[in-house]
């Protein structure tokens, strides 16, 4: 069975994704920073749903030496590595005026340096690989690196780094190795339903076309869309809506 590694998987957009990688044939590499109560119920819940065997591994991607450890564990529980998604992230809503240089230069560690580590440790591995069509990397990006958001620049910023390092990855490991983006609109997570009332979510459906709110496994099938598709490469799928039309 082909193998992925989905960083920043434990909840969210990212076990959304790690599910539907299971579900298609792959065993799964969910990766986790702080909660192991949380991967392991992730673990229970893919390994359940799916005939695909998962393991859940701790790593702060942010940590350039933790980051390449993950690959390096990834790759000994399951003897290779064929496909990676680049989805763990942080984020905080602060005025510029009140935004630190150290806490914007720490959303950009996790979020951009984190893909960039990651993927540069997986590469070896993948040009190894015997998937068809053949290896993958899906990063995840966001709406707001193309509209930009008050209150968000640092992770706004950091998710338009991240659609550059696809389009550069994307030339520079052709025609082996596929790298594609997914830059989903508002979608309702755990971390999201914390940060938004009714009003809030009222107000958000109304600005999308499709007049509902994004799920995690509307990121997923993109994802896994972007996994299998041979001839698509260096491309950012939008997943909004149609809130943002490109």
């Amino acid at each position: 069975m082909p193998v992925a590694l989905v960083t920043g998987s434990s909840r969210g957009i990212g076990r959304a994704i790690a599910r539907q990688y299971a579900a298609d044939g792959c065993d799964v590499v969910l990766n986790y920073n702080t909660s192991e109560r949380t991967a392991e119920a992730a673990v229970d819940e893919v390994e359940a749903a799916t005939d695909s065997e998962v393991v859940a591994i701790q790593a702060n991607v942010g940590d350039p030496v933790a980051a390449t450890d993950l690959v390096d564990e990834a790759v000994d529980a399951f003897g290779g590595l064929d496909h990676v998604v680049n989805n763990a992230a942080i984020n905080e809503h602060v005025y510029t005026p009140d935004l630190s240089p150290d806490a914007f230069a720490n959303v950009l560690n996790v979020n951009v340096t984190g893909a960039f580590t990651v993927t540069k440790a997986a590469l070896p591995h993948l040009q190894d690989s015997a998937a068809t069509p053949g290896p993958s990397v899906v990063n995840v990006a966001s709406r707001l690196a193309f509209d930009g958001a008050a209150y968000e620049c640092h992770y706004a910023a950091s998710k338009a780094a991240v659609v550059g390092l696809t389009r550069s990855h994307a030339r520079e490991f052709a025609p082996e190795i596929r790298v594609n983006c997914v830059a989903p609109g508002y979608v309702e997570t755990d971390m999201t339903d914390a940060t938004n009332d009714a009003e809030d979510k009222r107000e958000r459906r109304e600005l999308i076309p499709v007049g509902r709110l994004g799920q995690p496994e509307d990121v997923a099938e993109a994802a896994a869309y972007l996994r299998d598709a041979g001839y698509v490469t260096g491309e950012t799928l939008q997943v909004n809506g149609g809130q943002l039309m490109r």
